[in-house]
């Protein structure tokens, strides 16, 4: 297999996410403020792309509120540095159940959501890019499971498409890249889809380097990809997707660290990552790059 690294890498930041990360580190931003003010600096250092979760501001616990994201959206918007939007829809499709006994009803945490309410931030905000788990995933915790079934991806990914958003598959097994697939088969998405590499997620695909390239390649010929990886595996996931021929995400959702002991802010994980990409000989580049690669349209929100 050729080593056909990429030569022109956008980065992703991943500012703030929805894990029980808020007390483990002083810079996680909670409010609409502090996540904006995050994406805007990690934009100044050279994210092309930011990947924002809104937080209950007092809490630091996730939310869905679409006032949130609207806020978080108009100040970003409202900036002097230019930036691609992408915000989650995963939220809505989180099911804790009870003990191996007693697994009914679900229990507190539980975050189940219909297909319409779950996009109604996205059909508000109206960023470049929203994400599409494509898949269902035990994930992490003993007794949670990420819910994402086929009918409803196929259900959001058609809203997303008609709303003229373009899709971030979120990919954590291989499994998730053949559905996807399906749904571009079907029409539900676009061909020249864009996928994110989600490795080392307990339990999806692990962050090693064979199962980084079995997925790498299922990605079809024309299909735009990222990845990254958790904790100390960032910045060599970074590396390795350059050169697997693919595009890099950072930020604080996925790693708090910026060096043994240290705990990173947003731009400097951005810096790093610039860093490594240059010196490996390709060039970042910028939101105007992406979108025109991408196919990405900006738009105002709704009611602006």
């Amino acid at each position: 297999m050729p080593l056909e690294m990429n030569r022109e890498v956008f980065i992703t930041c991943a500012v703030t996410g929805s894990g029980a990360t808020q007390d483990k580190s002083p810079h996680v931003p909670r409010s609409p403020k502090q996540i904006a003010q995050s994406a805007i600096l990690a934009a100044k250092s050279g994210a092309a792309v930011v990947h924002c979760h809104v937080r209950d501001p007092e809490t630091g616990a996730p939310s869905r509120d679409p006032g949130m994201f609207r806020e978080v959206t108009d100040r970003i918007r409202d900036a002097e540095v230019d930036v691609v939007l992408n915000l989650t829809a995963g939220m809505g499709g989180d099911m804790v159940f009870g003990d191996v006994e007693n697994p009914l009803p679900p229990v507190a945490g539980t975050d189940m959501a219909g297909a319409t309410e779950r996009v109604a931030h996205v059909a508000e905000c109206r960023p470049e890019i929203c994400t599409l788990d494509c898949g269902t995933m035990n994930f992490a915790e003993s007794d949670y499971v990420m819910t994402n079934t086929p009918g409803t991806l196929t259900a959001m990914g058609r809203m997303m498409t008609e709303l003229g958003v373009k899709p971030e598959i979120e990919a954590f097994d291989t499994g998730h890249l053949w559905y996807a697939k399906q749904l571009v088969a079907d029409g539900v998405l676009e061909p020249n889809a864009l996928v994110q590499l989600c490795m080392g997620v307990p339990w999806g695909a692990p962050d090693d380097l064979n199962t980084l390239m079995a997925m790498v390649n299922n990605i079809p010929a024309g299909w735009t990809f990222s990845a990254f990886g958790l904790g100390r595996h960032q910045m060599p996931m970074v590396a390795a997707s350059v050169l697997a021929g693919g595009n890099v995400r950072v930020g604080l959702e996925d790693n708090l660290m910026l060096d043994r002991g240290v705990l990173a802010q947003n731009y400097q994980l951005v810096d790093r990552a610039v860093s490594l990409i240059e010196n490996l000989g390709a060039r970042v580049i910028g939101p105007a790059e992406v979108r025109e690669k991408l196919g990405l349209v900006k738009r105002a929100p709704v009611g602006s």
